[in-house]
């Protein structure tokens, strides 16, 4: 199934401009069918931590609609407690890098973090805040997938969230090892994750665990090597797609490389491209995502 099936191009309730590139599936076949591996699939972008830039902190809804003001994402997010057990989007334990304050998150109540002002990835304080998961669930409906990392949620609350807000269809969930993901699949069978697969010994205990039609997306590594080009044939024969995080890798190259770098990993039969750089990657893969690509 295309990914064009899902994209909706048309007004969104963005604060930073007046139209999203979404992907907006439905129901929860929806979402098995968009990840489906067919052979055929138009190439995606994960955008770590919201794609963030000079004004738009990580984690920040206001980086999610930049992002989607210019190409359609999907985004992974990081979940931590406050003192009153709220969940927050925020990556680190402290506060320090990320906003105008100090400490941990978890000596915070909800209230108190409210008053805070995020950080641009410069250092720059913005007029953003700290978005509960709550929050940034709702506005995602009908606009993108959210991916939950795993930081000090424990997985019985992220299950019961899912559960509570109805988000099956657009919230997936990173598990480190077939364990994990079996835990939550004996929670909530409708929940799709996004699996860390890095080693053949992994794949097997995957394939023992769950079924594969769980597993939305396959995190191989930040870079393609022979244990993960064997993993993206493996993979790809059980219908899943396969995600390479570039942020510690492609990433980080100079300008004028990085843009062969992620069209090579396309060729190469890479599905999901996870990046800091979500607007740029967008332009780099563009041969492979337009009309044109795929008539």
């Amino acid at each position: 199934m295309l990914l064009a099936v899902f994209l909706i191009i048309g007004n969104g309730c963005s604060s930073q401009r007046s139209s999203l590139h979404t992907i907006s599936p439905q129901t929860r076949a929806d979402l098995q069918e968009l990840f489906a591996y067919t052979g055929q699939d138009v190439p995606m972008i994960s955008s770590h931590r919201g794609g963030a830039k000079n004004g738009y902190p990580e984690n920040s809804i206001a980086s999610f609609e930049y992002t989607l003001s210019h190409t359609p994402a999907t985004f992974e997010v990081d979940p931590r407690l406050t003192k009153d057990s709220v969940i927050v989007l925020i990556h680190d334990e402290t506060l320090e890098r990320t906003t105008n304050s100090t400490g941990k998150v978890s000596d915070y109540t909800w209230e108190e973090l409210q008053e805070l002002k995020l950080n641009d990835f410069e250092g720059n304080n913005t007029e953003h805040g700290i978005p509960s998961l709550d929050e940034v669930i709702e506005w995602s409906r009908g606009k993108t997938i959210i991916n939950l990392d795993e930081k000090d949620v424990p997985k019985a609350m992220t299950a019961r969230t899912i559960r509570d807000l109805g988000a099956e269809s657009f919230v997936l969930v990173t598990v480190h090892d077939a364990g994990e993901a079996k835990f939550y699949h004996d929670k909530n069978e409708d929940i799709m994750y996004s699996a860390w697969i890095r080693s053949k010994e992994a794949f097997k205990e995957y394939e023992e665990a769950i079924p594969w039609k769980q597993v939305a997306q396959a995190y191989v590594g930040p870079e393609l090597n022979r244990e993960s080009r064997e993993l993206i044939d493996l993979l790809h024969e059980q219908g899943v797609m396969v995600m390479i995080g570039a942020g510690p890798s492609y990433d980080t190259l100079e300008p004028e490389e990085r843009g062969d770098a992620y069209r090579k990993l396309i060729e190469s039969g890479v599905d999901i491209i996870e990046t800091d750089r979500p607007v740029e990657v967008a332009e780099a893969i563009r041969p492979f995502t337009s009309d044109e690509s795929r008539s």
